[in-house]
């Protein structure tokens, strides 16, 4: 009997037609050609998205625009889109395949000159990506292929799927602030950057990870005000004379920086 022909990708995903299976691999196994095929063009897809991810970046960090924080927002997001492709390569080479690199076009980004379109182009280009994830896990299903299916829901279908979530939120509230779509910079924008919590904390560590060597002042001083809280007795008067005040001192002291700013208080009170 004639050997089944293994079923081609679909004409939507992003195949790679220079791409040549791997000869002579010892550990490949059950690893179709259609799948590694259409792992070696997507994994392109993901170098062209994180190249546009990075121009948008570098655009609203220029400074006539002046939005530092979407600026981040955009090149964090670049710089994840490209570990997921290299996460991409290193599973083809876990199966014994190989990716074979092709020319990452420019990036045709040129129309999003504003916050509303660069945050339409983003998610338009997760909601293909989706797509093309999708539409792969059906081939690797039909490949009979189950352990490409379940890497490829698991660790990158779901993350597509929440950024397409987050996009449409931002999509939202730029709405509301009426930001500009023209290229000129309007008061939502800059709302945007400022208040927006995706774009101020989603690239920026807590200020408690960042590995201050000084712990927050709420933290030095909270405890050392609990302790040095005066314990004031009241007696009744002997001899005449006033209200005697027991007072308790507090022999605890606050923890100082390691930037050495104690010692130079307590040299300061020792010279008054």
């Amino acid at each position: 009997l004639a050997r089944p022909r293994a079923k081609r990708p679909r004409g939507t995903l992003p195949a790679c037609p220079a791409h040549r299976p791997a000869a002579g691999g010892r550990v490949r196994q059950a690893f179709p050609p259609a799948v590694e095929e259409a792992l070696c063009g997507l994994t392109g897809a993901l170098l062209e998205l994180a190249y546009c991810l990075q121009a948008l970046g570098e655009f609203f960090d220029q400074s006539h625009v002046a939005l530092p924080n979407v600026s981040k927002f955009f090149l964090h997001q670049a710089m994840e889109e490209r570990e997921a492709a290299e996460a991409l390569m290193k599973y083809q080479q876990e199966r014994g395949g190989h990716y074979c690199s092709r020319t990452i076009q420019k990036p045709n980004c040129e129309y999003a000159v504003s916050l509303m379109k660069a945050l339409e182009l983003a998610m338009h280009q997760w909601k293909t990506m989706t797509r093309y994830f999708e539409e792969l896990y059906a081939l690797s299903l039909e490949n009979a292929d189950p352990h490409s299916a379940s890497t490829i829901k698991k660790r990158f279908i779901e993350p597509k799927i929440r950024k397409v979530k987050l996009m449409g939120d931002l999509l939202a509230n730029a709405r509301r602030l009426d930001c500009s779509q023209d290229g000129r910079n309007s008061l939502g924008d800059y709302f945007m950057d400022r208040f927006q919590k995706e774009f101020r904390t989603g690239v920026d560590p807590e200020p408690s990870k960042r590995g201050s060597p000084c712990p927050p002042l709420q933290q030095r001083t909270g405890a050392a005000e609990a302790l040095k809280r005066p314990q004031r007795e009241s007696s009744q008067h002997r001899n005449g004379i006033g209200p005697i005040y027991a007072t308790v001192y507090c022999t605890a002291s606050v923890p100082q920086c390691n930037d050495g700013t104690g010692a130079k208080v307590k040299q300061g009170r020792e010279g008054l």
